[in-house]
């Protein structure tokens, strides 16, 4: 993986889910629910949100469960133009963040307020990340 989330203040809310056992997830990166109370790596916009893996998986490894965190800040990487301050923040790829849309927080894409204000895509941002 590439651009993973940077842990700027620790989490204390984690949850577990099952993962497939052939899965190589990075420490950092944020991670899409999928049906049944399973995370994947985010891929597209719109990917309901799980939280953002606190543990690094490996292929092969023989285990089927990834630690995930639900709060903290992070530094993530913006993928769309101009976020300000306070901004809710959603998915838009593989580890990129852009402002949520309207319903997003209704669909279980939103990953947290901006905590600070960037004017252009491809800028890492400080985000209170919040998954409910």
């Amino acid at each position: 993986m590439s651009n993973e989330a940077i842990c700027y203040e620790a989490p204390t809310r984690f949850a577990r889910y099952t993962c497939a056992e052939a899965a190589t997830i990075a420490r950092g990166t944020i991670l899409k629910l999928t049906s049944p109370n399973t995370a994947i790596a985010t891929a597209a916009d719109n990917d309901p949100i799980a939280g953002i893996a606190w543990m690094e998986k490996t292929g092969g490894d023989g285990t089927t469960e990834i630690v995930a965190a639900l709060d903290g800040v992070w530094g993530c990487l913006t993928s769309a133009g101009a976020i300000t301050v306070g901004n809710d923040v959603g998915m838009n790829g593989v580890n990129e963040i852009k402002v949520y849309t309207t319903l997003d927080r209704e669909k279980g894409w939103v990953l947290g307020k901006a905590l600070e204000t960037i004017g252009a895509a491809a800028t890492v941002i400080k985000v209170r990340v919040n998954v409910l």
